[in-house]
C-alpha cells in the first residue's frame, strides 16, 4: 500500500530506544526534507512489546509523526493477550496479525479464531489489518474470506532485490 501517492511505502522498524529518543521526530523531519519523501509514504512499525513497554512515549511519538502525515503499524499483534487492552490507546493505522497464528490457521481452529478476532477488533477500531507469514493460496483465500486487508509472505511474493 503506497498511501495516497500511488508509490510504494517506505517502512521504518522502530526499536524501543528510538521510541524513547526525544530527537527522533526531528531526525525523521530532516530525512523527509533531505530525500524528498512524502510523509504519507512512510510507515513506521513497532512491536507490541516495544509499544506497551514505552506506552506514553510510543503514543506521543505516533501522534507527532502522524501530524507530519506518516502512518503506523503495530507488528506481531496477538502474541501477548494484554495487547488488546493497550491497543485502545495506540493510534495506529495498521495491525499486523502475528504470523504464528496465520501459518497454522488452516489446521488449528484456535489459530483461525485468533486471526478472525484480531481482524475484527482492528476493523471495529478503524485499523486496517495485515496478516504475516502467508505461505500458500489456501491461506490467502481464507484471509480474504475473513476480510483481512493485506498479506505478507511467500504465498504472496518471494522477497526480491529492489535494485
Amino acid at each position: 500500500d503506497g498511501g495516497d501517492s500511488g508509490e510504494g511505502t517506505v517502512g521504518i522498524n522502530l526499536s524501543g530506544a528510538w521510541i524513547c529518543d526525544d530527537g527522533f521526530v526531528a531526525f525523521v523531519q530532516e530525512r523527509v526534507e533531505c530525500y524528498k519523501t512524502p510523509p504519507n509514504r512512510i510507515c513506521c512499525e513497532m512491536t507490541g512489546t516495544a509499544a506497551i513497554t514505552n506506552l506514553t512515549q510510543a503514543t506521543a511519538l505516533i501522534r507527532e509523526l502522524k501530524k507530519m502525515g506518516c502512518r503506523f503499524s503495530l507488528d506481531v499483534f496477538g502474541s501477548g493477550m494484554s495487547s488488546f487492552a493497550y491497543l485502545k490507546h495506540l493510534p495506529v493505522d495498521y495491525l499486523k496479525i502475528d504470523g504464528g497464528f496465520v501459518k497454522d490457521m488452516m489446521d488449528d481452529k484456535i489459530d483461525c479464531a485468533m486471526v478472525e478476532a484480531i481482524n475484527h477488533i482492528g476493523h471495529v477500531m478503524g485499523i486496517r489489518t495485515i496478516a504475516e507469514f502467508v505461505e500458500n493460496d489456501e491461506i490467502v483465500a481464507k484471509l480474504r474470506a475473513i476480510g483481512v486487508d493485506f498479506a505478507q509472505g511467500y504465498g504472496i511474493e518471494k522477497p526480491k532485490a529492489v535494485w
